[in-house]
Order: C-alpha cells, then sequence, then structure tokens
C-alpha cells in the first residue's frame, strides 16, 4: 500500500489558483470558450463512454453525461476534485488521479478528453501512451489549448510547455491515431481601440504584470474587458455563444486564432 508520505509527493502541486472555479468572475467571450470547448466535444460523446482527464471543478461534466452513456472525470487537485463531488453529488463520479498514470483497465473508453491542461503535464508522451491504451478502436481524444502562436499569449506560471499546431502534429504522428486541427476564437479587429488594447496586453505580457491567480486577473480583465460574469458550477444548454472550430492545416503557425484544438481518432 502507498505510504501518506508518497501520496502526499505524488499530488504536490495545488492547480486551484490557476483553474478556472465557479468562486471566481470571467469575461463573457471566457465563457463563450468555455461552451464551446464542450459543445463541440459533446458532438464526439452521444453514447460513448467519456474520461475528462483534468476536469477541473467539473463544469463539463453534467453537460457531457446529458449526451453520454457514461462519463467519468479526474483532476490531479484534491480541492477540484472536492469541489466537482460537491456539486454532483454521485450524479457523475470524480476521481484524483495523475494524467501520466491513469487508473483505468485497457479499452476502457471511446473519448478522453484534455482541455486547458496539455501544458501541465511533465511528460506528454505518458500521457497519450495511456490514451492508446485505454481508447477502443476509432475512439477519440480531444484537446484544446491557448495557442502559443497567438499575438498576447499569456502563459500559466505552472506551465511546463505549450505546443503549437505542428508540434502536436510531430508528437501525435509517433501513435495510431488520424488527426484533425482546428481554430477559434479569432484575433480581434484592427480598429485604434483594439490595436490600443492589443498593445498595452502584448506589454503586460512581457512585462510581467498580469498576476498570476485567476482572483488577480479578475481586476485586469474588467480594466480591460468591462462587465464580467460568474463562472459556472455547470455548463447549461445555450448559456453562451457557440464559436465554431475552423479545420486549419498543422503544417505553419496559426496566429490568427486564440485556441487551437486536435482530435485524434486511434485507428
Amino acid at each position: 500500500m502507498e505510504s501518506k508520505f508518497l501520496r502526499k509527493k505524488k499530488f504536490a502541486m495545488d492547480y486551484s489558483v490557476v483553474t478556472e472555479t465557479p468562486d471566481i468572475k470571467i469575461t463573457e467571450e471566457a465563457l463563450s470558450m468555455l461552451y464551446t470547448r464542450y459543445e463541440f466535444a459533446r458532438s464526439f460523446c452521444k453514447d460513448k463512454e467519456v474520461l475528462e482527464v483534468a476536469c477541473g471543478a467539473g463544469q463539463g461534466l453534467g453537460f457531457l453525461k446529458s449526451s453520454a452513456k457514461r462519463v467519468i472525470g479526474g483532476d490531479y487537485t484534491g480541492r477540484l476534485v472536492k469541489s466537482a463531488n460537491h456539486h454532483y453529488k454521485g450524479r457523475v463520479p470524480v476521481l484524483r488521479l495523475d494524467g501520466h498514470f491513469l487508473p483505468f483497465q485497457n479499452e476502457s473508453f471511446d473519448v478522453i478528453i484534455l482541455y486547458e491542461a496539455i501544458y501541465y503535464l511533465k511528460e506528454t508522451d505518458l500521457f497519450f501512451d495511456e490514451c492508446r491504451r485505454l481508447l477502443r478502436k476509432e475512439g477519440h481524444l480531444l484537446i484544446c489549448s491557448a495557442n502559443k502562436d497567438c499575438d498576447g499569449f499569456n502563459p500559466s506560471p505552472y506551465s511546463h510547455m505549450y505546443f503549437s499546431i505542428s508540434e502536436l502534429q510531430t508528437i501525435l504522428s509517433n501513435y495510431p491515431f488520424e488527426t484533425k486541427y482546428y481554430g477559434t476564437f479569432r484575433t480581434s479587429g484592427t480598429s485604434n481601440t483594439l490595436g490600443i488594447i492589443s498593445l498595452i496586453k502584448r506589454l503586460a505580457v512581457a512585462l510581467h504584470l498580469i498576476p498570476k491567480t485567476m482572483k488577480g486577473k479578475e481586476i485586469f480583465k474588467r480594466l480591460f474587458s468591462g462587465k464580467l460574469v460568474q463562472f459556472p458550477a455547470e455548463i447549461i444548454e445555450h448559456m453562451a455563444e457557440y464559436n465554431n472550430p475552423e479545420p486549419i492545416s498543422a503544417n505553419s503557425p496559426v496566429p490568427d486564432y486564440k485556441v487551437i484544438y486536435a482530435t485524434a481518432k486511434l485507428t
């Protein structure tokens, strides 16, 4: 049996301060990004068995369950797992787990989701190895991430590495996946006001002036985006605008999109 010391060491990092949770406020665009992620995923989940790795406080799990046969959520941070279980009260099981070593039998799932978390993995190959092991034939791995090629990109302070579309393609080409890539939330237009705001944001990123925690970022967001909305405990139908992901090539940078997706079907 694993000792308490080893368990504490294994789960030493606490990602709750850099994770969107129901006690924070976000921009309307961020809410649309959230809704888009799970509406996009739901199209893959109908009557399927689904695992979401790094599910955070579980805001998308109930929405996915409305379409899927079975949904399991998991996160590395105990505080987030506790919050998700408190909300769902057994309606969706949420486990504490490490994305490098997933505690499930071979070919247990039809869909595995990793949203806004690939950059927290120390050894990405271990996660992809686990996905290949756990997915059934023609099952899908869905990945979503902030686009590091986008102007004004601001990395999370706990991140290890962000991947461009071409870098994701290089990694996924080592596995028996049929991959497609998408971009969504195009960068803003070129009006004088938007251009000034974009310049200020870029300077703030370059000078490391943006707060590190989600709570701290609320003030910064309010300055540049105005009214904020409450982050939801659970996504519901049509709660925000859906921004349809557009197919893109993996052969060159895509600076015009704030968010990138990869879908990988096990062949």
